[in-house]
């Protein structure tokens, strides 16, 4: 599990895991996480206790069919096998509907259990900071969610059912066969002991196999995704082979994982079978010996093999069921590493501080930040930004401007020092309100495969604290078009095939760089946030673009409090207040005329700029 810093909220960064959890740990953590899956069990355990008893109807009638029925003193009674067969068949369909019943009960609870295990790995990967999420691959990560919880699914709807019932059934036909014959019953269990001896060490195997099999599923998904969407980046560079052998490799290896597992899987399924046989053979030699001395009857001897395949049938099924289960736990350890890991930029929920819309100052206070295994990138900052002004954020790239953005916004904490929203760590302000009063408008903002109307939706937020109420595209449609005329873009929205409802493609391909630009800028102003943290990203769209995007901004930020990681020192020149970042340390601060008399960084960049554009 990752570990937390408890004086800085800081952790290690990295997902969590649960390898040093057991198969009983892990299925019980798996309960624990899903109680679903418990849910009605004592019904299903009873109707599963009926469905195998009605397995043994057969040995028991074929027993009494033989016995008192063909062999009778006083020769065949048709009435009584007859009646025998009757009752045996009625006790059948009983059974096989007890059987069904179960089986419906363990998907229904299966399915429910499932859900909550999806819905909570997923709602935990979005609770996760950056850094975390960072620390594997997006294909990965993925995986987690989906191929793991799938094998997760084929055990418990499959699996489960096969343990649940084939446990019974062993139980009530070594019950029977103890009563037609205890010598042949302890012969039976001799020759399985060994066998059962000899699973604990296999299945460790098995395990240990399954989990890497887990693992290297997990880091193809991850090569095969980047593949996929770096796929115009690969062409552009010519690099196909190169991304091929990578994929290859990730394939053959996840193939060689599974072969292994499977060969350890075959050894343990070939022992069962083996052991079957072996056991079969010598009820068989040492039945007839009881037979021939009157110890056992024809008809209890014909029961008791009926009996011994319904024991042997369910122990190889077992083997199997077992092996299942290895795959399922690596996979259920896999998704519990997900849940299990602690939120670094965790919300402090009802018990926060509210914090309503207003003018919104910025405080940094003693703050240092070191990225996980890292150096330290800032170096007691200590800055305060007025409410209602533009600040512009320069710096050489690596000077730590964009960490200084990400702690504003909270997307991750300060190692040391703090963070204040108006006076208040931002710790401690409810994540809802920090969301509605802060917004982080990228480089380039996420576009989703849907037209731009419903992407644009995302900027409005509803009256619930996820955002969930926010209204339709059908009834956010006056508003957007109201925000696109507000932001002076409605020339370029009539230049859209149609309109608001033109599709962007994934990712926004259908785009250019800056029209994506545009739709963030657009998304922020619906957003209504007191503070803007932007990063300036217009180096690479064309002129009529670029103003256009000055527009928008212009609109955008006037009366806000506003932090532009600039870029471009034009930028700084029309903010308020410039603050200049060297090496993680703020070493100049002021306006921009101030900046340059002072003569100092500031000013030889400015020089230097000055230079190059004349």
């Amino acid at each position: 599990m990752s570990a937390q810093d408890p004086r800085t909220g800081s952790g290690a960064g990295r997902l969590g895991g649960t390898e040093q959890l057991g198969v009983l740990g892990t299925l019980r953590r798996g309960v624990q996480v899903s109680p679903q899956l418990l849910q009605g069990l004592w019904v299903t355990f009873l109707l599963a206790v009926l469905a195998a008893a009605g397995k043994v109807v057969v040995p028991v009638a074929v027993q009494q069919v033989m016995d008192t029925g063909i062999l009778a003193d006083g020769g065949p009674d048709v009435q009584r096998v007859v009646t025998l067969v009757v009752a045996a068949a009625l006790a059948l369909v009983a059974g096989g509907v007890c059987s069904a019943l179960v089986n419906v009960r363990l998907f229904r609870a299966s399915e429910a259990g499932l859900a909550e295990l999806r819905v909570r790995a997923f709602r935990h990967v979005h609770d996760l900071s950056v850094l975390t999420q960072n620390t594997e691959r997006r294909g990965s990560l993925v995986s987690r969610v989906t191929s793991d919880v799938d094998t997760i699914s084929l055990f418990v709807q499959w699996g489960g059912i096969m343990l649940l019932v084939s446990t019974l059934q062993v139980a009530v036909a070594t019950v029977l066969m103890a009563v037609y014959s205890w010598q042949l019953t302890i012969l039976v269990w001799l020759c399985f002991g060994p066998l059962v001896i000899g699973l604990r060490p296999l299945q460790r195997r098995v395990n240990v196999a399954y989990t890497r099999v887990r693992e290297r599923v997990g880091a193809m998904l991850g090569a095969v995704s980047e593949a996929v969407v770096g796929a115009e980046t690969i062409r552009a560079y010519g690099v196909q082979r190169r991304v091929q052998r990578t994929v290859d490799a990730r394939i053959a290896a996840t193939r060689d994982a599974m072969v292994r597992a499977q060969n350890t899987v075959a050894v343990v399924f070939s022992s069962g079978v083996l052991v079957a046989n072996l056991v079969l053979a010598a009820v068989v030699v040492a039945g007839s010996a009881l037979g021939v001395a009157g110890d056992l009857s024809v008809g209890r001897l014909l029961a008791f093999l009926f009996l011994v395949q319904l024991f042997t049938g369910p122990v190889q099924q077992a083997t199997e069921v077992l092996n299942e289960l290895q795959n399922a736990v690596a996979g259920w350890r896999r998704v519990l590493g997900i849940i299990d890991t602690p939120v670094q930029v965790a919300d402090p929920g009802p018990r926060g501080v509210p914090s309503p819309h207003g003018p919104a100052a910025v405080e940094l206070r003693g703050v240092e930040f070191a990225y996980p295994g890292g150096p330290p990138v800032l170096h007691q900052v200590d800055l305060t930004l007025p409410a209602g002004r533009s600040v512009a954020v320069v710096g050489a790239t690596g000077s730590g401007k964009t960490t200084i953005a990400k702690l504003v916004t909270r997307l991750m904490d300060p190692t040391r020092g703090a963070v204040l929203l108006d006076g208040t760590d931002l710790r401690t302000v409810r994540t809802a309100d920090l969301r509605r009063r802060v917004v982080m408008v990228p480089q380039e903002g996420f576009l989703f495969d849907a037209t731009l109307a419903e992407n644009l939706v995302y900027g409005l937020r509803g009256p619930g604290a996820d955002g969930a109420a926010s209204p339709t595209v059908a009834e956010a449609e006056p508003r957007l078009r109201a925000a696109v005329a507000e932001l002076g873009l409605t020339d370029w929205l009539a230049e859209l095939p149609s309109g608001l409802h033109t599709p962007v493609g994934q990712r926004g391909e259908a785009l250019s760089a800056g029209e994506r630009q545009l739709v963030a800028l657009i998304r922020a102003y619906l957003a209504d946030a007191d503070l803007l943290v932007l990063d300036e990203a217009t180096s690479a769209v064309d002129p009529a673009t670029e103003v256009r995007i000055a527009r928008a901004l212009d609109s955008l930020t006037t009366g806000r409090s506003t932090i532009t990681i600039a870029h471009r020192l034009s930028t700084a020149e029309a903010a308020d207040l410039v603050v200049v970042v060297d090496a993680g340390r703020v070493v100049e601060f002021g306006p921009h005329d101030e900046l340059v008399t002072a003569g100092g960084v500031y000013a030889a960049m400015h020089g230097a700029w000055v230079s190059q554009t004349r």
